[in-house]
């Protein structure tokens, strides 16, 4: 239980970097991180820091298309842990 606490730990600090990093260089009109790249380490774990750094940076906020995408990520996540609280009991 220990090692899963500190990979959500883990992923959910590198996508908060990930995304600070990104809105520094959009910022400088630099070279970005792919959406694609934010989605996979929100998808795997990391949607709270995601979360957590769009709001804090305003980074993606009104970026309808990615607001989209994140929720629907969010659903499927709490779909999926829904399930798996329902299939224990």
């Amino acid at each position: 239980m220990e090692v899963l606490l500190l990979y959500f730990l883990f992923i959910n600090f590198l996508v908060f970097i990930f995304a600070g990093y990104d809105k520094s260089q959009a910022r400088k009109n630099n070279r970005r991180i792919p959406e694609k790249t934010l989605f996979l380490m929100a998808l795997i774990g990391g949607s709270p820091g995601l979360l957590t750094a769009m709001l804090l940076f305003r980074h993606k906020t009104s970026k309808t298309s990615f607001i989209v995408k994140f929720v629907l990520i969010l659903v499927i996540q709490a779909s999926l842990i829904i399930a798996f609280l329902n299939y224990k009991k």
